[in-house]
């Protein structure tokens, strides 16, 4: 691929793609809709941008890479974070040889240049400023105004798009006018037990058959106990194991003990006992949907026809909570 181009008179330096290795193991039915999203029915249609929504580290990054693979084109990946600027995003200024300005697109641009796959990783990391800068992009118009670069860049027809998002407290919350062009969203749950056992094996070929067995037992427990702990944890548990016991093979620690030292030094002591990682889980989302009730959300603090004694009434209404959460807790 060619790393320059020039539009408008402007010479862009082109961002480099992203190397994709490895395999899509399990789950295919949610590899066949994200394909499908991408799919371009007649010429008046247009592909879909969705947004792909789950745990750390249960693969949303890995399907994407799968996806572009099946569809045989280079992939640029975006990391999305909550200082991202629309010039990040777009097309940086750099002070190049002599002093001269040159123009670098983003792995975004790049892909909208040369008909390539983009992933925006953990977009609900990013603020509304940035993701307002690729709104003409997400929707019909399919392009994107550089400020900075001066010039208009209209997406390739091959150009396609998807989003990540992880769940968990420490993003932004998208707007509306935004959401409404990342359609649709796509769920991915934790992987099966074969699933889980072949994806540690893919990568970690060489792990001890029976440390791969008491992990996989470990992560469908914790599935079963929705608790969020993912096939990346897996995967570095077993890989600091096997250091632990390539370090020293004739030290007499039983696999076992190796394995209980390796998931106390990745996820901490509470993940030895998954039951009260559960109810210790349980107890702040419970606590988290009583701390408001219906008159909450009707009355002020100070207001008098705020009901207090009510409170104990209104219980219901964080157990319903409480399950809501758990439900979605899976994905």
């Amino acid at each position: 691929m060619e790393r320059e181009t020039r539009i408008d008179g402007v010479r862009l330096v082109l961002a480099r793609q992203h190397d994709v290795v490895g395999r899509w193991i399990g789950q295919h039915e949610v590899l066949r809709q994200l394909l499908a999203c991408w799919l371009v029915v007649n010429e008046a249609d247009l592909p879909l941008t969705p947004r792909l929504i789950g745990s750390p580290g249960i693969g949303k990054t890995a399907l994407v890479m799968a996806a572009s693979q099946m569809r045989k084109q280079p992939l640029f990946i975006y990391q999305c974070t909550a200082d991202t600027r629309p010039e990040d995003l777009l097309v940086t200024p750099v002070l190049g040889e002599q002093g001269r300005l040159e123009y670098h697109a983003s792995p975004l641009v790049t892909a909208m240049i040369t008909g390539g796959v983009c992933l925006l990783d953990e977009g609900n990391r990013m603020n509304e400023k940035s993701w307002a800068s690729l709104a003409p992009l997400l929707d019909q118009r399919r392009y994107i105004e550089s400020i900075v670069a001066g010039i208009t860049v209209q997406a390739h027809p091959d150009f396609r798009c998807a989003v990540t998002m992880n769940q968990d407290e420490s993003t932004f919350e998208i707007p509306d006018y935004i959401l409404s062009r990342l359609q649709p969203s796509l769920h991915l749950g934790f992987p099966s037990r074969d699933d889980e056992k072949q994806i540690l094996e893919y990568h970690l070929p060489f792990a001890a058959a029976e440390l791969v067995g008491m992990t996989v037992d470990f992560l469908q427990s914790s599935h079963e106990l929705r608790l969020d702990f993912s096939p990346r944890d897996g995967i570095n548990i077993l890989r600091y194991a096997m250091k632990r016991m390539a370090q020293d093979p004739d030290h007499p620690l039983s696999h076992d003990a190796v394995w209980r030292e390796s998931v106390q030094a990745c996820l901490g002591d509470e993940a030895l006992d998954l039951e009260a990682q559960q109810e210790k889980r349980a107890r702040r989302l419970g606590m988290q949907a009583v701390s408001m009730g219906l008159e909450d959300l009707l009355f002020d603090l100070d207001d008098p026809l705020r009901d207090i004694e009510g409170d104990d009434d209104d219980s219901s209404y964080g157990d319903d909570a409480d399950d809501d959460d758990d439900d979605d807790s899976t994905y």
